[in-house]
C-alpha cells in the first residue's frame, strides 16, 4: 500500500492505495488498484470541490489525463474541519504506475484555486520496484 499527502490553502488531500488481485487479470495485462482520498478543510472558509485533474502515469511512460466534474459523482461542500472521503480505481495495463493531479476548489468568496492531490504509486505487491 502506497500513500500520499499535501496541503494547499489549508486544504489537506490524503490518498491511501492498494493492488486489487480481485479485479485484476495480470495474464491479460490488466492491474486494477484502489485508491481512497479524505479531503480535509483545515482552514477557516467553506469550499467545494469543483472538478478533478489527474495524471496517471505507467511503468511504460503511457501518460493518461482524466478531467471532469467533481469526484465519484459528487461536488463536495467541506464547512472549516470537514471531511469528505471516497474510494475509486485505476486500471493498468502494467503492473506499476503512479497517479497525481489537482481538485479544483471553489470558496465562499467565489474564489476558483486548484489544489495539489501529491504522487502517490500504484503497484502490485509482487512487482519489485527499482
Amino acid at each position: 500500500m502506497s500513500s500520499s499527502e499535501a496541503t494547499t490553502r489549508s486544504i489537506r488531500v490524503h490518498v491511501k492505495a492498494e493492488y486489487d488481485p480481485g479485479r485484476s487479470s495480470p495474464h491479460q495485462n490488466q492491474w486494477f488498484f484502489l485508491y481512497t482520498v479524505r479531503i480535509t478543510n483545515e482552514g477557516s472558509n467553506t469550499v467545494q470541490l469543483i472538478s478533478r485533474h489527474w495524471v496517471i502515469t505507467d511503468a511504460m511512460g503511457k501518460v493518461q489525463e482524466v478531467r471532469g466534474p467533481g469526484v465519484v459523482g459528487n461536488q463536495p461542500v467541506l464547512a472549516p474541519g470537514q471531511s469528505f472521503e471516497y474510494t475509486s480505481g485505476c486500471p493498468l495495463t502494467v503492473p506499476f504506475g503512479s497517479m497525481q493531479g489537482t481538485y479544483q476548489m471553489v470558496n465562499d468568496r467565489e474564489e476558483q484555486f486548484d489544489i495539489e492531490i501529491a504522487p502517490f504509486v500504484l503497484a502490485e505487491p509482487q512487482t519489485a520496484v527499482n
